[in-house]
């Protein structure tokens, strides 16, 4: 074997050295849990609100009573009391679930189920979050701020993110698929059961 030859079997031995070396990094630092946590953050998780059913009385703190899921869309009913003159209890307003009217709606890794409240007038009470499986909703749609931020709007708002609803970085696809849940439902149940007269 010449110089010339030695040299570059030399070289190329070098080469398949640090080629090793840098892969074997490289695994190491995928082995490592900080590198493993942001993968586990990103599998589907499951959460559940334990006071979801609380709502309806926080909403709408005059009713008298509730009717059961009905009609379509589905929807609750939240009553005042009872006229003394036997008239039908005045309406103060509704609640019902995206996942009922708007089913296709799904975020990251599914659909967002939320409680909404709406009033006669087109103005929402509230949403609460009820459950889902997103990977980044612990700090996106399940968090409160998200959830107040909708308190008060009316259905003639735009309802987009960036604009007039917070956007949330890294959550992007999960915020932006609640907004339009909440938007839709509201929309098709102002359709359904609102008199366009008294929308403010």
């Amino acid at each position: 074997m010449n110089v010339s030859s030695y040299r570059s079997l030399l070289s190329r031995r070098r080469r398949t050295r640090v080629l090793l070396f840098v892969l074997l990094m490289v695994s190491a630092a995928a082995a490592t849990p900080r590198a493993q946590y942001g993968r586990r953050r990103r599998e589907p998780r499951s959460y559940i609100n334990p006071n979801s059913s609380q709502a309806l009385k926080q909403w709408f703190p005059a009713a008298a009573s509730f009717s059961n899921m009905e009609g379509r869309p589905p929807h609750i009913t939240a009553y005042g009391a009872p006229a003394p003159t036997g008239a039908a209890p005045q309406v103060l307003g509704f609640a019902f679930w995206t996942t009922d009217l708007v089913p296709n709606e799904v975020g990251y890794h599914g659909a967002i189920k939320m409680l909404v409240g709406l009033t006669p007038s087109g103005r929402l009470t509230g949403i609460v979050v009820d459950s889902d499986t997103e990977p980044f909703g612990y700090f996106s749609v399940e968090t409160p701020e998200f959830a107040r931020q909708f308190s008060g709007k009316s259905i003639l708002d735009r309802f987009r993110v960036g604009d007039d609803v917070d956007a949330v970085s890294r959550a992007s696809i999960s915020v932006g698929s609640a907004t339009r849940a909440i938007r839709d439902s509201v929309h098709l149940m102002a359709r359904a059961l609102l008199n366009p007269a008294d929308v403010k």
